[in-house]
């Protein structure tokens, strides 16, 4: 190795000598050498530094004992303020090695070289005699030990470029929890809202809770969940503890920006005992990056390959999903999957956004991803049961409004729309206007808007104005370019522990119809009523949370299938579609970094029969055509092939890094799913899945369609 450095040393020498362009204005001086001429400069800083190394080098005993004769060759540089810093030192001896050290931490600070007049470093190479010999003071002799490599030059062409990357370096500070106070989205999970869910909804404050996800910014003036993080760090100091227990991986903060690097992980192996084969499991690795840049811009990436086989019932709903083309299923909430092996799939997926801020009112943000309205459990308005989709969304708060307009960009992957083996765009507008009438009631007002690419029309500027109704809208443009959806919330804090809240969706309405009380197809609407019990019992952190959910059939479709309110086959809002009701009963605790979760959910659904005897639409699939109904009177909920089903889901488990949210835990499943008939798209299900695993939490995985 020594032999390889010293050729190595010896090279670059030489090409600095047949270049002149590679020398630099003025050598590094030392205070001795201020006096001499310019041309016994590098002579004079030669001398000197062998000298002081010659006079304060002590050889090691060992060294002396063994009669070792031969060098210590050491690679060094002087940087901009005159400092020496050792890069590389090669020798036989340990022992020589920490002598050399220890010597050049004695060198003094000098006057650093410069190039075009400005200070810049160099590096040089030393090669220091064993036995050690006096240098000489004659500087004839000394610019004669330089050429024969005593000390040798190995200043670059570009040294002016080449100290950019140090104070890069210089500039790096103590990443101290930026990501807290950004403007980056909290990942959206129940389970994660569900531990600030009662400071942001005390009465007399001033926030809004529908529009999800929030960013840190509007969390942190009510919860400071920085601080809960920091009160949950084990006392570990191996970097190895540190980094599984308390903190993210990577993590950097510069002059002017920051950055976080994590791995994904949702890695789980289980049993449904009502399946065929054997296990159920999912293997997925990815990268979740966030980012600083100034003060008003921060980004975040998550990216993720994922394998997985999954309950029976799963698999069947995420193969009735299929999309146009080869592959046989999509994922709920995911996104289209390959066939891997024989029974599993491959479903990569990827998520990211822009969030600018220019000033503290207006938030502005681009990206792939999803998005949610409404402060239950489920939403009638948007959900994030789907598949996710481009988007660009501002938020505007100000006095006791908080206005957001989304704007997305969804797809109909049906072959029977899709165009030159390419599915059919379509668009999708929603404005939601959060207005807090006194410290403890506030309404919501919610209007959306589909449309697709209608005489290539493509992205409908009218649609671009974040103000006007959408219903005025869609006249200009014609009542059959567009579908509009209305809506009304309410929420209402009872006191510091109980808050109410609801949803009324409004899909079309006819007077006369709903006044004639013969239960027309057109009262198409549903309904949200709900209630949280915070600290329930006087116990902390214990919420129990119910909410009733019911939605006329038809609701959410159009006499245009590719109008209705849906997205890669998923339904945009409540994941059921329509024609159904529902109770869910959610309680979650949790204590330090233990957590468990219960749910019960019992329904009553309206499922299409598709048999050659019955092919009539009944208003829960709101990919059929209301040109298809049954009727158009005595319209019911849970009309066609009435389904009754019940679901209990219980998980609990322990938080092993706060920072990236990385959980172990066990999940069991009870589903008990009944439709009056048995046929090919509605089967009876009886399942018990059980499964464990380790899962970076960072978005809902919805198991109860």
């Amino acid at each position: 190795m020594r032999y390889i450095l010293v050729v190595a040393l010896l090279f670059t020498w030489f090409i600095g000598k047949a270049q002149t362009l590679s020398t630099y204005e003025k050598p590094p001086i030392f205070e001795e050498c201020n006096n001499e001429a310019f041309e016994n400069l590098k002579p004079c800083f030669n001398f000197t530094l062998n000298n002081f190394v010659y006079t304060n080098f002590k050889t090691p005993q060992i060294v002396n004992q063994e009669s070792y004769k031969g060098s210590v060759d050491v690679l060094f540089e002087i940087d901009k303020e005159g400092e020496f810093k050792v890069i590389y030192i090669d020798a036989v001896y340990d022992e020589l090695k920490e002598e050399t050290n220890r010597v050049f931490d004695l060198l003094p600070k000098i006057t650093p070289a410069s190039y075009n007049g400005k200070p810049t470093f160099v590096q040089y190479s030393l090669s220091v005699a064993i036995p050690l010999t006096k240098p000489t003071e004659s500087l004839a002799e000394t610019q004669k030990n330089e050429s024969s490599g005593n000390l040798t030059a190995k200043d670059s062409l570009n040294m002016e470029l080449s100290s950019e990357y140090e104070e890069i370096n210089k500039s790096i500070k103590k990443y101290n929890g930026e990501e807290y106070s950004s403007e980056l989205n909290i990942p959206f999970t129940h389970s994660f809202y569900a531990r600030f869910d009662d400071e942001m909804n005390a009465v007399g404050t001033n926030s809004h809770t529908a529009a999800k996800p929030f960013t840190y910014g509007e969390v942190k003036k009510y919860y400071d969940i920085k601080a809960e993080k920091q009160s949950l760090a084990k006392d570990v100091d191996s970097w190895f503890g540190r980094k599984l227990y308390n903190e993210h991986l990577v993590a950097v903060k510069g002059k002017g920006y920051w950055f976080t690097i994590d791995p994904i992980l949702d890695l789980q192996v289980g049993q449904d005992t009502e399946a065929d084969f054997n296990t159920t499991w999912n293997n997925t690795r990815g990268l979740f990056i966030q980012a600083g840049l100034g003060k008003n811009l921060t980004l975040s990436t998550s990216i993720y390959e994922s394998q997985g086989r999954f309950a029976e019932y799963f698999n069947q709903y995420a193969e009735s999903l299929r999309a146009f083309g080869p592959d046989p299923a999509i994922i709920p909430g995911r996104g289209i999957a390959k066939r891997f092996k024989t029974d599993a799939y491959d479903y990569p997926v990827a998520e990211a956004y822009l969030s600018y801020t220019p000033t503290e009112f207006l938030n502005i943000q681009f990206g792939h991803g999803k998005n949610f309205i409404g402060d239950g459990y489920r939403s009638l308005f948007q959900s994030d049961v789907g598949s996710p989709y481009p988007f660009l969304k501002l938020s505007a708060k100000f006095w006791k409004i908080k206005y957001t307009s989304t704007w997305m960009w969804l797809r109909d992957v049906r072959p029977e729309v899709v165009v030159d083996d390419g599915f059919l765009p379509k668009y999708m507008a929603n404005h939601y206007l959060s207005w807090n009438v006194s410290k403890r009631l506030n309404i919501g007002l919610f209007e959306s808007v589909m449309w697709e690419d209608t005489n290539g029309r493509g992205f409908d500027v009218n649609y671009l104005n974040p103000i006007i109704f959408f219903r005025a809208i869609e006249f200009q443009t014609g009542q059959g370019a567009g579908n509009a959806i209305l809506g009304l919330s309410s929420k209402y804090k009872w006191n510091n522990k109980v808050n109410l809240y609801g949803q009324f969706i409004l899909d079309e309405f006819s007077l006369s119809d709903v006044t004639g009380g013969n239960k027309s197809w057109k009262n198409k609407f549903g309904f949200q009523l709900g209630a949280k019990y915070f600290n329930a019992f006087k116990v902390d952190n214990l919420l129990l949370q119910a909410e009733y959910n019911q939605v006329r059939p038809y609701t959410y479709s159009h006499n245009t299938i590719v109008l209705n309110y849906a997205h890669f086959n998923q339904p945009m809002a409540h994941l059921w579609g329509a024609n159904f009701r529902e109770l869910v009963l959610i309680g979650r605790y949790y204590y330090k970094r233990w957590f468990a979760d219960a749910k019960f959910i019992i329904g009553q659904r309206g499922f299409d029969f598709n048999t050659a005897t019955d092919g009539f639409a009944y208003g829960g699939d709101i990919y059929t055509s209301e040109n298809d109904r049954v009727g158009d009177t005595a319209i019911t909920i849970g009309q066609g092939n009435k389904t009754n089903s019940f679901m209990t889901e219980l998980q609990a488990g322990y938080l092993l890094n706060p920072e990236t949210n990385l959980k172990v835990f066990t999940n069991i499943i009870f589903r008990d799913f009944n439709p009056q008939a048995i046929t090919a798209t509605t089967m009876d299900s009886n399942t018990l899945w059980f499964s464990v695993g380790i899962r970076t939490d960072l978005f809902n995985w919805y198991n109860d369609f």
